[in-house]
Protein backbone atom coordinates (compact mmCIF):
# COMPACT_ATOMS: atom_id res chain seq x y z
CA UNK A 1 0.00 0.00 0.00
CA UNK A 2 1.32 3.44 -0.90
CA UNK A 3 0.84 6.81 0.76
CA UNK A 4 -2.14 8.56 -0.89
CA UNK A 5 -0.26 11.90 -0.95
CA UNK A 6 3.32 11.19 -2.01
CA UNK A 7 3.02 7.52 -3.11
CA UNK A 8 5.88 6.33 -0.87
CA UNK A 9 5.42 3.00 0.94
CA UNK A 10 3.21 3.42 4.03
CA UNK A 11 4.51 3.10 7.58
CA UNK A 12 2.39 1.11 10.03
CA UNK A 13 2.46 3.87 12.68
CA UNK A 14 0.99 6.41 10.22
CA UNK A 15 -1.09 4.09 8.06
CA UNK A 16 -2.21 4.79 5.34
CA UNK A 17 0.42 7.54 5.18
CA UNK A 18 4.20 7.24 5.05
CA UNK A 19 4.96 9.85 7.71
CA UNK A 20 3.50 12.23 10.25
CA UNK A 21 4.09 15.03 7.72
CA UNK A 22 1.80 13.46 5.11
CA UNK A 23 -0.82 12.68 7.76
CA UNK A 24 -0.75 16.32 8.90
CA UNK A 25 -0.99 17.61 5.34
CA UNK A 26 -4.06 15.44 4.78
CA UNK A 27 -5.65 16.66 8.03
CA UNK A 28 -5.01 20.27 7.01
CA UNK A 29 -6.73 19.64 3.68
CA UNK A 30 -9.82 18.36 5.54
CA UNK A 31 -9.80 21.30 7.93
CA UNK A 32 -9.47 23.81 5.07
CA UNK A 33 -12.34 22.09 3.20
CA UNK A 34 -10.07 21.25 0.26
CA UNK A 35 -11.82 17.88 0.06
CA UNK A 36 -15.42 18.35 -1.02
CA UNK A 37 -18.24 16.23 -2.32
CA UNK A 38 -19.37 17.80 -5.59
CA UNK A 39 -23.05 18.71 -5.64
CA UNK A 40 -25.19 19.21 -8.67
CA UNK A 41 -27.33 22.36 -8.77
CA UNK A 42 -31.04 21.87 -8.28
CA UNK A 43 -32.72 21.65 -11.65
CA UNK A 44 -36.05 23.17 -12.67
CA UNK A 45 -37.90 19.89 -12.12
CA UNK A 46 -36.78 19.61 -8.52
CA UNK A 47 -37.51 23.26 -7.73
CA UNK A 48 -41.01 22.90 -9.26
CA UNK A 49 -41.65 19.89 -7.08
CA UNK A 50 -40.77 21.90 -3.98
CA UNK A 51 -43.07 24.76 -5.05
CA UNK A 52 -46.00 22.35 -5.44
CA UNK A 53 -45.70 21.02 -1.88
Amino acid sequence: MKCPLCHSPHVTDYRPFCSRRCADIDLLKWLNADYRVPLEPIGDEESNMRDDE
